[in-house]
């Protein structure tokens, strides 16, 4: 349905901006209510705006962390910064190393994200690039300030300042015209404290996640393997004959060095452990249903991102049997960029797979989070990229999964192992939980001053 909203020209402000969009409604009543609560200019506490590298610099395997707007999620910098920059050209961008409290503000991607720089962190640890704008504030809480930015207040300016259609892109201009609600000492105190606890618990649950992983790596002698990696390499044509695949690729020497590695524990190939091994089905979403789907989207790098499910009706769930997916599940990426890919379903809750989304169900006896370790780690990693078929799509069928042979640590080991990353997922969600929190408690402050 379309929505009309009519703008005076004398209205039209400081931004000289005439296209529909900046004047939503929704746009509108924000405004209307920073106005009614006496906002001030975020410039009036900004001590210092700036943004990274505007020049793409050279990259190096290691060195000095180097953040593009990828890292930059809603209060939480990644754990995981895969970029780094010389030692050299850290020195020669030193305008924009962040420093401990400082705000990271995403430019371009992830348009409007803010987080705060860990008291762990000093100036000189790492740097940014040109999408990621650095904020440093006098007189309020980062972490208030952070939390305000990152509430629908502060994520409707920053949206409605946007410039570009193709490729949206906030510049430093825009930021200098966004509007900051200041409460009373108190009150910000109190967003910080749950912004803090929930950053706090974030970091724990990546520790425990580490700590899962490296469990798992020296109980299977991961760490110190190391592979080889001729110019050339033969293979017999038995084995051609027996996994009908004739490219270079499958036959690469590591993958057999992993599987000689693994028969020194006991294994088993995925076929005699399971009792489910397929696809789901192509879901009917509804913006309001009542059963959650899980799509590829939805696997992430640790594990599923449970509040961004989408929705489907009870009728369509019934209807699709096949795609049900049950508590202790895995969930395997099986098409495109993070194929491969494995999470642990450890929800109650009933839902349905997509069609690029495989479940494995395994037999009993076996600790469903101790196996999607497995899958995740490079016992999962080579065998997908041996099994993987394809080229401009990557595609990992169920008969592809099936021939993947897995390490069965005793039953103690696999519970232990487990066990940390079901601590991580409930360290992750409690981390959620706390920061939503922080972000109502700031509209709850803006409402509760708009009233008379």
């Amino acid at each position: 349905m379309a929505v009309w909203s009519t703008v005076d020209v004398s209205e039209l402000g400081h931004a000289q901006r005439i296209e529909a969009d900046y004047y939503r409604p929704h746009y509108l009543e924000v405004s209307a209510r920073l106005e009614a609560v006496k906002s001030v200019p975020l410039t009036r506490h900004l001590g210092y705006l700036t943004d990274g590298t505007h020049v793409t610099p050279k990259y190096v395997p290691q060195g000095v962390p180097f953040l593009s707007s990828s890292d930059i999620d809603p209060f939480i910098v990644s754990p995981d910064i895969e970029k780094f920059i010389s030692e050299a050209e850290h020195l020669r961008l030193r305008h924009c190393q962040p420093d401990a409290g400082d705000i990271l503000m995403s430019k371009s991607g992830r348009i409007g994200s803010c987080a705060v720089v860990p008291a762990s962190i000093k100036k000189g640890d790492w740097n940014i690039y040109e999408g990621v704008a650095l904020l440093r504030v006098d007189g309020v809480e980062p972490h208030y300030v952070a939390a305000f930015l990152n509430s629908k207040y502060g994520h409707s300016q920053i949206r409605r300042e946007l410039k570009g259609v193709a490729q949206p892109h906030l510049h430093l201009e825009d930021i200098r015209r966004l509007k900051l609600f200041v409460p009373e000492h108190h009150e910000m105190a109190e967003v910080s404290a749950l912004v803090l606890g929930g950053t706090g618990r974030a970091q724990c649950a990546h520790r425990l996640f580490q700590d899962a992983q490296a469990a798992l790596e020296t109980e299977l002698g991961l760490d110190k393997l190391t592979y080889q990696n001729p110019v050339g390499y033969v293979a017999q044509f038995s084995d051609l004959e027996a996994s009908h695949r004739s490219d270079a690729q499958y036959y690469r020497p590591r993958f057999k060095q992993l599987i000689e590695h693994l028969s020194a524990f006991s294994s088993a190939r995925v076929r005699d452990i399971r009792s489910l091994n397929r696809r789901g089905l192509q879901p009917i979403y509804l913006r309001n249903g009542d059963v959650d789907v899980v799509n590829s989207q939805h696997l992430g790098p640790k594990h599923i991102d449970y509040d961004g499910l989408e929705k489907t009706s009870a009728k369509s769930f019934a209807a699709a049997p096949e795609a049900h997916i049950k508590k202790d599940d895995l969930l395997i990426y099986t098409t495109g960029a993070y194929i491969g890919r494995t999470n642990v379903y450890l929800s109650d809750a009933p839902a349905m797979a997509s069609n690029h989304v495989n479940i494995l169900r395994l037999q009993p006896g076996i600790d469903a989070a101790y196996m999607a370790l497995v899958f995740q780690s490079i016992v999962g990693q080579f065998q997908t990229q041996q099994h993987a078929r394809g080229s401009a799509q990557a595609e990992l069928y169920p008969s592809d999964i099936d021939r993947f042979v897995v390490p069965l640590l005793d039953a103690d080991k696999q519970k232990a192992i487990g066990d940390l990353l079901r601590e991580s997922l409930a360290k992750q969600q409690e981390s959620h939980g706390l920061l939503e929190q922080a972000k109502t408690r700031v509209e709850q402050l803006i409402e509760a001053a708009i009233q008379p």
